[in-house]
């Protein structure tokens, strides 16, 4: 188990690293190091510091960061309420560092700090094609929904190298603790 000590909120001050380790993990050639980069799927980027500054100051939300025990940033994952359930989005390890608990250790955060807005239920997006991301969320308790969502025709969230649609994935949290 990783100590608590080491998922925490991210500040202003953490937003130049959390830029390079999201785009690391999920565009380009260093990507595809890891299992979930989009890097096939996508050109661009996969944020930038201002999408990033516009989600640290959103009401009800927060990017919880993991660092290691030399203080490097490894992991994050953004959380925003909306009414009685939490959105997960941006969940992130360093292409490196996969495969390593470290993602799962993320999600139980963002679990705990679902329950402790009094969320009942953690919902998602997940690009429809993403098989194996799909199935690993599915371990951890989240099913689809049957709903589906456009992929964003902005720039600014990448550049489609197919077409491209998200499904909802949700996790009830009703009686778990």
């Amino acid at each position: 188990m990783i100590p608590s000590q080491q998922i925490n909120p991210a500040s202003a001050k953490d937003i130049a690293a959390l830029d390079v380790l999201v785009n690391s993990a999920y565009r380009g050639e260093g990507s595809k190091q890891g299992w979930t980069t989009e890097a096939d799927l996508l050109g661009g980027l996969r944020t930038n510091p201002g999408i990033l500054q516009k989600q640290l100051e959103e009401p009800d939300s927060v990017i919880l960061t993991y660092r290691d025990e030399n203080n490097v940033l490894s992991g994050c994952v953004y959380l925003k309420k909306k009414d009685n359930k939490m959105y997960l989005g941006m969940l992130t390890v360093a292409p490196n560092l996969q495969a390593k608990g470290i993602g799962k250790q993320l999600l139980f955060a963002a679990e705990h700090h679902a329950r402790q807005n009094n969320c009942e239920a953690i919902t998602m997006t997940v690009i429809a094609v993403r098989h194996e991301l799909i199935a690993w969320y599915e371990r951890h308790g989240y099913r689809p929904t049957g709903e589906t969502e456009p992929f964003p025709t902005d720039p600014e969230f990448g550049l489609p190298k197919q077409p491209l649609f998200f499904i909802v994935m949700e996790k009830s949290l009703k009686g778990t603790d």
